[in-house]
């Protein structure tokens, strides 16, 4: 199957900002985490999915309050019972991108022990392949 976009946006809000009134990493992570989990659980039953490890979370930009962004999710690679989703974060108005990073799921059944998911990932591009091998690279 081809990996789908998916996405979910937000407006930062004055609960969402740290001391220095940009975006709290916490608040984006949360954010992160479920933007991740929604693309998988597009695939699985979103009660055999559990979030294994965030591999990077990186900020390119500061986030300020009142911004509207755009979390874009998009499944990179999967093993037997592992997927690692892309997500990437963007400023809705400007499109440029502020946060980019990997995350691992991991398929379970209903003792939370790993089973296999049976989904097989095929690419629709270059860049889609390229992704995917650097997923593929990330410590498991």
């Amino acid at each position: 199957m081809i990996a789908k976009l998916y996405s979910t946006n937000r407006l930062v809000k004055g609960e969402d900002l740290n001391h220095h009134g940009t975006l709290f990493a916490g608040r984006t992570a949360e954010w992160f985490v479920e933007s991740g989990f929604i693309a998988v659980s597009s695939y699985l039953n979103p009660r055999n999915i559990v979030c294994l490890k965030i591999h990077g979370m990186t900020f390119k930009y500061p986030v300020k309050g009142g911004d509207s962004i755009c979390f874009e999710s998009k499944l990179a690679y999967v093993g037997k019972s592992s997927m690692i989703v892309l997500v990437r974060v963007y400023n809705n108005k400007s499109q440029q991108e502020l946060v980019s990073g990997f995350i691992s799921f991991v398929h379970v059944d209903e003792n939370t022990r790993p089973a296999p998911h049976g989904i097989e990932l095929k690419f629709e591009n270059e860049a889609d392949r390229k992704i995917a091998e650097a997923a593929a690279m990330l410590p498991k």
